[in-house]
This record gives structure tokens, C-alpha cells and sequence, in this order.
């Protein structure tokens, strides 16, 4: 099971990594404040497709049709922990490499959403201080690197869930013999 959580984490993980560096390095601040949530949302769903043909696989092939929902489950949770490891380290290189300053622009981003809801005087300056905050301790890898974990493996997680309660009834997408 282990060389299976290692073959689809890093095929998820790449399929979630590679195009999320290239985006932060190819796309501008704003235009990664408008498309990046959505592309990379997107692009966890399809990176972890692979959960779901992980589980098939091994359902039916070295479990003869039948798996439980908690072995399934668990690994579609190691796949999801190793693409989420992959992740974190694409967006590290994303950053390095481009120079960009993501927590500057996203606090910016957010204190311009507030002024252009109204929101001004006291109010304004303690959310730019939130953000100021936000942005000092994004600096810290300590608060960073879970931090930026914590974007995918939710995401691993819910499809590993629906993946393994799916699966484990044999008669859904039965194996062809």
C-alpha cells in the first residue's frame, strides 16, 4: 500500500505543484488575486482524481473487488499527505523563484476590499494592522508551511471520503473481468 500512496501522492501532488509554481510565476498580483482560489482549487479536484483511481485499483485488483471503508480511506488520506508535502513545496519554489511578496499583496489586496466596502477610520486602521500582522507571520516558515498544507489536505480529505464511501460497495463501477 505504501508504494501506491507514493505513486498517486506524487502524481497528485505534481499535478497540483507543477502549475501552481508556474502560475506564481508567470501571473501578476492581481490577476493571482482574482483566478488563483479558483485554479487552484480546480486544480486539487483533478490532482486528486487520483485518490479515487487509487482506491479502484487497489479494490479491485489485490483486494478481489472488496475494500472497507476505513483501509480505503486511509489510502486516500496518504495520497492526499504526500500531494499536500509536494504542494507546500511548489508554492515555496513558486516564491523563491518569482521574488514576489504574497502576503504584502494579499493583505493589500484584502485592506482595498474593505475601504471599497465602505469601511473606513478606526475600523480600517485595525484591519490593516490584522493584516500587517498577517504579513509578519507569513514570513515565518513555521506559520507559513502548515499553513499553506492546510490549503489541500481538507481538500484530500473530503474526496478521500467520498472516494472510500463510494468504493467500498462493490457493485459501484464493478470490475470488468
Amino acid at each position: 500500500m505504501l508504494k501506491t500512496i507514493l505513486t498517486y501522492g506524487l502524481i497528485a501532488g505534481l499535478i497540483a505543484g507543477v502549475p501552481l509554481t508556474i502560475f506564481t510565476l508567470t501571473i501578476d498580483g492581481d490577476d493571482m488575486m482574482q483566478w488563483g482560489m479558483l485554479v487552484g482549487y480546480g486544480l486539487m479536484l483533478l490532482a486528486f482524481t487520483t485518490i479515487f483511481i487509487a482506491i479502484k485499483q487497489r479494490r479491485d485488483g489485490p483486494c478481489g473487488g472488496v475494500i472497507r471503508f476505513w483501509p480505503a480511506f486511509a489510502l486516500g488520506l496518504g495520497i492526499s499527505f504526500v500531494a499536500g508535502i509536494l504542494y507546500v513545496i511548489a508554492w515555496e519554489i513558486g516564491q523563491a523563484l518569482s521574488g514576489s511578496d504574497f502576503a504584502a499583496t494579499y493583505a493589500n489586496a484584502l485592506i482595498a476590499q474593505q475601504k471599497a466596502a465602505g469601511v473606513n477610520g478606526a475600523a480600517l486602521k485595525r484591519y490593516a494592522a490584522e493584516m500587517e500582522e498577517f504579513r509578519r507571520s507569513y514570513a515565518d516558515p513555521l506559520f507559513r508551511l502548515p499553513m499553506t498544507f492546510a490549503e489541500i489536505f481538507p481538500v484530500g480529505v473530503l474526496v478521500s471520503l467520498v472516494a472510500a464511501a463510494l468504493l467500498r460497495n462493490p457493485r459501484f463501477l464493478p470490475a470488468v473481468r
